[in-house]
């Protein structure tokens, strides 16, 4: 399953981003979908993570209030709507795709990955 994330670039503290990853293939629907980032020197971090059905999502403590997740079968995307960022949200944004049911935190957890895509804010 090749996994495509796009839509990060450069925004200013408070602005907004919204994040899209793209799965071809008609298994989509079968996937739990997550979004995790990387910033230099630091591990990989849980962001948001939504079920197969789009029923149930999750958010990482830091992201929570302030980012969406949301995902649409019909078209096989799965996108991070984020608002009111903050330069500590920058990194490197992954989206992925987990064959098991129920939303993990683990990036371990999860079978397939996208390319990533920066996400840079500024103050």
């Amino acid at each position: 399953v090749q996994l495509q994330a796009s839509g990060g670039g450069l925004v200013q503290a408070g602005g907004s981003l919204r994040l899209s990853c793209a799965a071809p293939g008609r298994t989509f629907s079968s996937y739990t979908m997550g979004w995790f980032r990387q910033a230099p020197g630091k591990e990989r971090e849980f962001v948001a993570g939504i079920s197969w059905s789009g029923g149930s999502t999750y958010y990482g403590d830091s992201v929570k209030g302030r980012f969406t997740i949301s995902r649409d079968n019909a078209k096989n995307t799965a996108d991070l709507q984020m608002n009111s960022l903050k330069p500590e949200d920058t990194a490197v944004y992954f989206c992925a795709a987990r064959t098991s049911r129920g939303i993990s935190t683990s990036h371990r957890q999860y079978d397939y990955w996208g390319q990533g895509t920066q996400v840079t804010v500024s103050s």
